[in-house]
């Protein structure tokens, strides 16, 4: 089944910002830019949506999707502002606030400036988890964002720099914007922006970039399983002289793959092993060498995990080919502040696969609506880690019932978790599908199933993670 993502907080790793600014000289555009007949509007908000269309804010699942609106009593300047209304975490419309403002039409030429600019406070000090651009749900290539941004009771200037306007010929993500209640208590606040803008600054100097957060990471892998290089991050020194981090998007950087019969590497920093062996993926921004790599280490053939062959009568099934799946919100919740796990997932001969990469724990919701599994006995699901296995690794397997209210953070939420090592009947091991099977008899921690809603993985040690056939079943 194909893996349904929803966009919050992320990560990581949510691809973000930065930009390319010569002090001396202008930029040569991209071969694409060449012939640009798009428009060049520099507004987006200016006391209303700026040449955006009739249909152009899109929520992320999960999000609260009346959360933004236009405020005609507050204003940095002129009459009006957007505002935005961030819900208490257990609102029943939606856990937190977020959403694109994607222009209708073929997108706006953006190659004459250097930076998204706007002004924002809130009615409390807050940091906001993500603020960008460039995100316009396919293809996603431009996304650029900066994270936990500091935002008080007064108005203040937020710049994001664009790390390569010469790429940006006909952009649609023209703003993007995540933010919970984490950092309050699990309670909600309100903050706008205005004079949402693109401008040329011209005072943004590019310092440095790295790949895979400036590390070298080995990834054992198989023949036409890809990956994508993450923790794509730039430095920049701003206007007023301070250094910012920030993440980029992959295809704002140049890739080579020191191997490229063993593996290729397209634009966007997908990574495709063609055949046994090791191959280095680094890159190169503005000409400049990135710190960091991802080191592929292919050991053949991809073997795929069993296939079920329970009757499909006595299941209830989460994510399998095998059988028809249950509505689910999504496979990745991507939970702020310490998931690190990010999604990379595949297909081989048609069977798809979760790829759970830099995993410490990941969480799969179907509560839309949630599941009676009270005539079921079992959970199952198959796993794989692709790498070594640290000492004592253990994978905990967790499910949740939202209750009689159907809802999370009710009051009546039950849970159990059950522990796999090296050392149990079904141990955690490398190389090789573990199939696993928890009886809802060993979990006198799930009060009921009645309103099953969650299926949680935990024990990662930021490595990777294939899960297939995740089920209930009788």
């Amino acid at each position: 089944m194909k893996n349904r993502k929803i966009n919050y907080l992320r990560n990581s790793l949510l691809f973000g910002l930065i930009i390319l600014i010569n002090i001396s000289c202008e930029r040569d555009l991209s071969d694409e830019a060449t012939n640009a007949t798009f428009p060049r509007t520099a507004e987006v908000f200016i006391d209303a949506p700026v040449a955006m269309g009739s249909d152009f804010y899109f929520p992320y699942g999960g999000s609260k999707p009346t959360a933004w609106s236009v405020d005609s009593q507050v204003s940095y300047r002129g009459t009006a502002s957007m505002r935005f209304d961030v819900p208490n975490a257990n609102d029943p419309e939606g856990s937190y606030a977020g959403a694109i403002f994607r222009t209708e039409g073929a997108g706006r030429d953006l190659t004459g400036y250097d930076a998204l600019t706007f002004y924002v406070k809130a009615s409390q000090g807050v940091n906001i988890a993500e603020f960008g651009f460039g995100e316009d749900f396919f293809p996603n290539k431009y996304i650029t964002t900066i994270t936990n941004v500091s935002v008080g009771t007064n108005w203040q200037k937020v710049i994001i720099p664009i790390p390569d306007a010469s790429k940006l010929v006909k952009e649609r993500g023209m703003f993007r914007y995540a933010a919970g209640s984490q950092g309050t208590n699990s309670l909600g606040y309100t903050f706008w922006i205005d004079d949402l803008k693109f401008e040329k600054l011209g005072t943004i100097l590019p310092l440095s970039a790295s790949i895979m957060n400036g590390t070298n990471v080995t990834r054992s892998t198989f023949v036409g399983v890809t990956s994508t290089v993450t923790g794509v991050i730039s430095t920049f020194n701003m206007p007023n002289g301070i250094n910012q981090s920030v993440s980029i998007a992959p295809a704002y950087l140049n890739f080579v793959s020191s191997n490229p019969s063993v593996a290729t590497v397209n634009d966007a920093g997908v990574v495709t092993p063609i055949a046994a062996g090791t191959a280095t993926i680094t890159a190169t921004f503005n000409g400049q060498p990135t710190t960091g790599s991802l080191i592929i280490n292919c050991t053949g053939t991809y073997v795929n995990a069993p296939t079920p062959t329970l009757n499909p009568s006595n299941v209830i099934s989460i994510f399998s080919d095998a059988y028809t799946n249950v509505p689910v919100n999504y496979y990745n919740g991507y939970w702020q502040p310490w998931q690190t796990t990010v999604s990379n997932d595949f297909s081989v001969l048609g069977d798809n696969v979760l790829n759970y990469t830099n995993f410490n724990f990941v969480g799969i919701e179907f509560s839309s609506p949630t599941v009676n599994a009270t005539s079921m006995t079992h959970i199952h699901l198959d796993a794989f880690i692709p790498g070594p296995i640290t000492p004592g690794r253990q994978l905990r397997v967790i499910v949740v019932d939202f209750g009689a209210d159907g809802v999370f953070g009710g009051g009546n939420d039950t849970r159990h978790s059950t522990t796999f090592t090296a050392t149990t009947p079904t141990p955690v091991v490398s190389q090789n599908w573990i199939s696993i099977e928890i009886p809802f008899s060993a979990m006198p921690g799930l009060l009921n199933r009645n309103n099953l809603a969650q299926i949680i993985l935990e024990g990662g040690d930021n490595s990777i993670l294939y899960v297939d056939n995740i089920y209930f079943h009788n």
